[in-house]
């Protein structure tokens, strides 16, 4: 029999440690090759980590609650066999890369760019990619310390730190009072949200916030502090859109063993309209207005637990009806089943939220941060309404649906936004019948 040891897995980019939530097995239990033997978190998601061998669980090394860095060992098995894995094994762990020149480069004006011989006490923790920008960027314990991090328990990410150098570029440094940094592109604003004290009477209950709850909290004060929000909306006839599917899916489940919903036809209309209006596929950094090259569209998915998680489609742009069909079905899948990886959701550009689907008309949604847009579409329903034709108006029941634009007024003006509501609505009321999949 050997020794081996279960090490937390890579999770991506910028990922250095997760928080385990609960282990499937307990001490003494035996597990196949694959199985998944605990469940962890991220500040990104929540995921399951499986075993790349069968054995025994003699030891676990991490409780619930308690957080491992990317290579640690979480868990000793017992296998069959001579060898194990060992030290020099545990080291070859991927780990993420220190950030490439050019993503150096887009941080507006850094006070230098030498690395220095920064030391940090022990009383600040800091990932080894969060510490060597710090080095680099001669950022000082004190400044560190002002930082409000976005990560587990408030810890400093890479994005907090990078953001907190493009805005420090511009501005004096004040060394007797640091200013916190939400980030790059945020107007000084209060760290949070007023607490105020709510009366609790007999019989109420009082439930805790989960993780992901505070995260999504936080993240909704943030976005509504952050950007002035302006809602569009508009009436689609999407008669045509229904009819189309109902006409082609069964037929594509038997192809292609998927089920095709209305989702894959919103994503292709807006990306032609964002396509149309490439403005609306941007961030903001401090003064400087960053325009994306790729069209990553996020996907707002609800989950069992009433949480809310955005998986990403990455280059929707490039993909095919079929593609985006099969896509979408994989992110939603795998997000109600806690499989989604931290790079599937990072990196939208632009955001749809389906409430239809929850039987709602309209919705004003809050822009995900750092985009600059976010689609609200609503439930589909029959309604009689006016159609022109040759012999005159008539009334005709049709399938009726409202979208809403909510967009940051600091660089979406009125006309851009409305105007790329305005196609979303065209591509889906004038769906072509004849369309392929």
């Amino acid at each position: 029999m050997a020794e081996y040891k279960l090490l937390l897995p890579s999770m991506g980019e910028g990922v250095m440690e997760a928080t385990v939530i609960t282990w499937l097995f307990n001490e003494g239990d035996n597990v196949k090759e694959d199985d998944s033997v605990v469940e962890i978190a991220t500040d990104k998601v929540d995921s399951d980590v499986p075993t790349p061998v069968s054995g025994k669980i003699v030891k676990i090394l991490k409780q619930k609650d308690e957080v491992a860095k990317v290579g640690e060992a979480i868990a000793i098995l017992e296998i069959e066999g001579e060898g194990g894995n060992t030290a020099s094994e545990e080291l070859q762990t991927e780990t993420p890369a220190a950030p490439d020149t050019e993503t150096l480069k887009t941080i507006e004006g850094p006070l230098q760019n030498s690395a220095s011989n920064v030391e940090f006490s022990g009383d600040l923790y800091l990932s080894p990619l969060v510490k060597s920008i710090a080095q680099q960027e001669n950022i000082s314990e004190s400044e560190l310390k002002s930082i409000k991090g976005s990560g587990l328990e408030g810890r400093i990410t890479k994005e907090d730190i990078l953001a907190y150098v493009s805005n420090r570029g511009n501005q004096p440094v004040q060394q007797t009072a640091p200013v916190q940094q939400e980030v790059a592109a945020a107007p000084k604003a209060p760290a949070s949200a007023p607490v105020s004290t709510v009366p609790v009477a007999v019989g109420d209950e009082i439930i805790p916030m989960d993780r992901m709850r505070k995260i999504i909290a936080e993240n909704m004060v943030k976005a509504k502090q952050i950007a002035p929000h302006v809602t569009s909306f508009i009436e689609t006839d999407v008669t045509n859109v229904v009819k189309w599917r109902n006409k082609h899916k069964d037929i594509f489940e038997k192809r292609e063993g998927e089920k095709l919903t209305f989702m894959p036809i919103f994503v292709k209309a807006v990306v032609k309209a964002i396509q149309d209006f490439p403005m609306i596929n941007v961030s903001i950094n401090g003064e400087n207005i960053i325009k994306k090259k790729n069209i990553n569209i996020g996907m707002a998915t609800a989950l069992p637990d009433g949480n809310l998680i955005v998986p990403v489609i990455k280059n929707a742009d490039q993909l095919s009806l079929s593609g985006l069909a099969k896509a979408i079905n994989d992110l939603a899948y795998r997000a109600r089943n806690k499989k989604l990886r931290p790079e599937d959701t990072q990196g939208a550009t632009y955001t749809i939220s389906n409430v239809g689907s929850f039987g709602n008309l309209m919705g004003t949604p809050i822009i995900p941060q750092p985009q600059v847009a976010i689609l609200a579409i609503g439930a589909i329903v029959k309604k009689p309404a006016v159609l022109e034709t040759k012999d005159g108006d008539v009334i005709a029941i049709r399938q009726l649906m409202f979208m809403s634009h909510s967009y940051d007024h600091r660089v979406v003006d009125g006309s851009l936004g409305g105007m790329m509501l305005k196609h979303v609505h065209d591509y889906l009321q004038n769906w072509d019948l004849n369309t392929e999949i």
